[in-house]
């Protein structure tokens, strides 16, 4: 959906895809490095455009980042679907996968898994601890609602099922790194990672904006792991804004984790706004915001600057947002800490001991059997046309489909099937939530237990999650940006003075309406006339000032535009941006009182921004879009 929309709207479409079986030997970080060398190209192709706008789905999401840690340079805003990133994170009663670790004493099954597969583990593996997140659909309610509404769903079910059940394989070395370092080490948000030349993998290091698409309906990726790295590593929205980063995130609470990326109707909302709006998410303001997506308001025409049906606002948010979506408690994370401490000990005893012997026996025929005898992959290939046994099925099915007649809606034997099956399903949903509570219960009753934590070398006290430290270079360069914006309070223009007194109203707001944006974006190119990227300097400029003394900032105002001819022209456009998208708070209004009663001059005599052409505020820039989905 998000490639459609991309091309839809013009722009220049990358893809990066993968293979169904691995690269003899590739590991984790050789996809990381190569995608280098992908977004190198694609600068190098477009070499007057802005940079590419890069989205990355589930694995491809932090993978993605990964990459743009390391060349910050090669990016524009990166857009994150459904990605974990801060694996340890969750609220109790929810989301039980990221207990599976502790379960199963760590890493050292997927390892052996590895060995016995002679050198790759079966993506079955990955696509079964999906399904069994949910028994009644995966069991019971995906086949019943093919065969209730077989005239009608026999299409859709087999689309989805020859796509969902395309197994890959993944090399086990490469596995052994995301469940080792990620999923249960969780050293990515904790800056504990490490190219293969050394640089440090490092979230703070992506210095263009980052937008995460999350669902409270997701069990694969919810918020407290999709959103849980921003409170890892800052300590609130001062120390986001200290270091010049934007962090955007969009919350959905209707649809699970595949339906992020596939869903026809996540296409024609989040998607496309997403796409629409990349420009103006490009120049935002450092800070945390959230992205709300509605419906257009009744009455809205383009020349209001709407594009759509749907109208997005950005809303600052503080830290207390980010932990009111779930977040663990110290206790919480020493348990998941011993869970890594035991996991590094069961995988040594496993590797020293029982690993030669099990890389003796296992062969290549031996690999190759297991999978075609996987029980997932069987419930495809027993009912496929490779199965000479289904010959006589698929004549019988041609002859009963020529025959059927429809039952009347009042057939007793329909309600009956109808009763049974919400019986069914609601024995297979009882059975999941006594699972996931006893699952709860065993993982925090022995992982939480003192002695165990003790027994492991963790301290009863200890915080095994603090914030990475500021390094004094970081200190150094945040003390020098400083000391430039102290020269910039009182320097400029018009443009400048646009820029400040717009952002002094949307910071007492707290909101900026994509309407306001467009026609901001509108002031740029036929007022300012200023390039994107000169924008996005010129704002996040006279963003640091206000920082540093806002109310030295206002006071400069009336000096950085004297003429009487300009004062009047920034008051009636400022008011034009301002008032298109949204009707101003108590706050707002009285500073722009303050501010007509500081240049002390009325508004006539000038065109508002927003009578000018709408095409201006919505041209597209040629900016490539990279687009990369999970191989897993």
């Amino acid at each position: 959906s998000e490639i459609g929309d991309a091309v839809a709207a013009g722009h220049v479409v990358y893809f990066i895809g993968f293979s169904a079986v691995p690269e003899q030997g590739q590991q984790f970080l050789d996809v990381i490095e190569g995608q280098v060398k992908f977004f190198e190209r694609v600068v190098e192709l477009h070499p007057d455009a802005p940079l590419p706008f890069a989205i990355g789905n589930c694995q491809a999401g932090y993978q993605t980042l990964m990459v743009a840690m390391l060349r910050p340079d090669l990016f524009g805003p990166c857009l994150i679907p459904g990605s974990p990133m801060s694996y340890w994170q969750g609220e109790h009663g929810k989301n039980p996968m990221r207990y599976s670790g502790g379960m199963l004493g760590g890493s050292w099954l997927n390892e052996m898994t590895s060995d016995f597969g002679k050198g790759k583990v079966d993506g079955t593996e990955l696509v079964l601890n999906f399904d069994n997140l949910n028994p009644a659909y995966w069991l019971w309610g995906k086949q019943y609602e093919v065969y209730s509404n077989i005239d009608t769903g026999a299409e859709r079910y087999l689309e989805f099922e020859k796509w969902w059940g395309d197994f890959i394989q993944l090399n086990g070395d490469e596995l052994q790194y995301l469940v080792d370092n990620l999923f249960i080490g969780d050293k990515l948000a904790r800056n504990q990672l490490h190219s293969s030349d050394g640089k440090v993998f490092d979230l703070r290091n992506v210095t263009s904006p980052i937008i995460v698409f999350t669902s409270t309906e997701d069990n694969i990726s919810p918020p407290p792991q999709s959103l849980g790295w921003i409170a890892d590593l800052y300590r609130d929205v001062d120390d986001i804004r200290a270091t010049g980063r934007t962090i955007i995130y969009c919350l959905s609470h209707h649809v699970g984790h595949l339906a992020i990326f596939v869903s026809s109707k996540v296409g024609k909302k989040q998607d496309e706004e997403f796409v629409q709006l990349m420009d103006v998410i490009d120049c935002l303001p450092p800070g945390l915001y959230e992205m709300i997506v509605a419906p257009k308001p009744d009455g809205l025409i383009a020349a209001d600057f709407a594009t759509g049906p749907w109208q997005a606002r950005f809303e600052g948010r503080t830290m207390d947002d980010i932990r009111a979506v779930g977040r663990n408690t110290q206790q919480d994370d020493r348990a998941f800490a011993a869970v890594a401490r035991l996991s590094e000990i069961n995988l040594a005893l496993y590797r020293n001991w029982l690993q030669p012997a099990v890389r003796t026996v296992a062969t290549q025929p031996m690999a190759d059997f297991a999978r075609t005898l996987d029980p997932l992959r069987l419930s495809y290939t027993m009912f496929s046309n490779h199965n000479p046994w289904m010959t006589g099925v698929q004549e019988m099915a041609g002859a009963v489909t020529a025959k059927r007649k429809p039952v009347s809606a009042d057939n007793p034997y329909v309600a009956m099937q109808t009763g049974i099956s919400d019986q069914i399903n609601v024995s297979l949903d009882n059975h999941k939530s006594t699972r996931d509570q006893y699952t709860e219960m065993l993982f925090f009753g022995f992982y939480g237990s003192t002695w165990v934590q003790s027994l492991l070398g963790i301290a009863n006290d200890s915080e095994v999650r603090p914030i990475p430290q500021t390094t004094p270079e970081q200190l150094l360069a945040r003390q020098a940006i400083a000391a430039g914006y102290v020269k910039k309070i009182e320097s400029g223009g018009f443009n400048e003075a646009v820029v400040r007194t717009v952002l002094l109203i949307f910071e007492a707001d707290r909101s900026l309406d994509q309407r306001s944006a467009y026609a901001l974006n509108a002031a740029r190119q036929s007022l300012m006339h200023l390039t994107l990227a000169e924008f996005k300097a010129l704002v996040r400029d006279q963003f640091g000032v206000l920082q540093l003394n806002r109310e030295e900032a206002v006071l400069a105002i009336p000096m950085m535009v004297q003429e009487p001819a300009l004062r009047t022209e920034l008051l009636v456009h400022v008011h034009a941006i301002v008032e298109v998208g949204q009707v101003l708070d108590n706050k707002a209004s009285a500073f722009l009182d303050r501010l007509t009663k500081m240049l002390a001059l009325p508004m006539q005599g000038v065109t508002p921004i927003k009578h000018l052409k709408r095409s201006a505020s919505l041209a597209k820039t040629n900016r490539p879009i990279a687009t990369r989905h999970s191989n897993t």
